[in-house]
């Protein structure tokens, strides 16, 4: 069997709206390996927190998934996963994962995923592109693992692609973009091979004041440095109105914590909230 029958093609499309004080979801359409479920309501702001689950158990070579996101005007949508995203070893092929996600005037996007988890020998290209409207306002959490930390697989992946880009109604645009070859660039990965998780936080919006962006930016400073050893970070502004802080950490643990304390700073600071469970404990 050739390498080009491996793998599946699987879209996911989802459009949300609001009705009162509660965002809908008001279409929807997956096509396998993606499974759509309704949204669920886990605190009084009316959000739609949205799984996005692939029962498949990860991506193999071959694979790709494309994921399409409406959310209308003055909706609240959280997206999540249920676990990691395990991309699994490929002789060949990459897997393939492309986002886009449109938001209308005075939309509320809340992106946070568990980590990315590429196995020794993966091949990975993801591509997310995220576009505001006027007075929107995205919290994008991107994390990756190292590999299996267990089971001493660290950087040991063949190639992983990233290319995250957030536009404004302005037209004013952030981007990351890195290509890693630990396997195969003879400089690795540099000082980030002696830490196992590498991970970004996005926020963006051209409806909040400067002053409230200090704010924020100072609380956020304030739970990196919360971690001393544990936690290397930075949080800086973006030339989009907006922060963004980059950190690496030793452990899954600290990743969470982290994680948790600067997703509730954002969340007390700019809408009066406190973090939803998204765990069972």
């Amino acid at each position: 069997m050739g390498t080009e029958s491996v793998g599946k093609i699987g879209e996911l499309h989802l459009e949300y709206a609001r009705r009162g004080c509660t965002t809908v979801l008001t279409h929807s359409h997956s096509c396998s390996p993606w499974h759509c479920f309704p949204p669920l309501y886990l605190d009084d702001t009316g959000c739609a927190t949205t799984f996005l689950v692939n029962p498949s158990g990860g991506l193999v070579g071959g694979d790709r998934l494309s994921l399409f996101a409406k959310l209308g005007k003055g909706t609240h949508v959280l997206f999540s996963t249920p676990s990691a995203t395990k991309v699994y070893r490929s002789v060949s092929e990459s897997s393939v994962q492309f986002v886009d996600l449109t938001m209308d005037s005075g939309a509320i996007l809340e992106w946070i995923p568990e980590p990315t988890i590429p196995f020794a020998g993966s091949r990975f290209d993801q591509r997310i592109t995220v576009r505001l409207g006027p007075g929107a306002l995205v919290v994008f959490w991107d994390a990756l693992a190292s590999g299996r930390v267990a089971r001493g697989e660290q950087w040991a992946f063949t190639r992983l692609a990233n290319q995250i880009k957030i536009t404004t109604a302005g037209g004013k645009s952030v981007i990351e973009r890195y290509i890693l070859s630990p396997t195969r660039d003879e400089r690795g990965v540099g000082l980030v091979a002696e830490w196992n998780y590498v991970a970004s936080l996005y926020l963006v919006s051209d409806g909040v004041d400067s002053e409230t962006w200090k704010r924020i930016e100072g609380s956020l400073a304030e739970v990196l440095d919360s971690f001393p050893n544990r936690v290397l970070g930075g949080v800086s502004e973006t030339r989009a109105p907006g922060l963004v802080v980059k950190l690496v950490t030793r452990s899954a643990p600290e990743l969470h914590a982290v994680l948790e304390g600067m997703w509730g700073i954002v969340r007390a600071h700019l809408w009066g909230a406190s973090v939803p469970a998204l765990r069972r404990s």
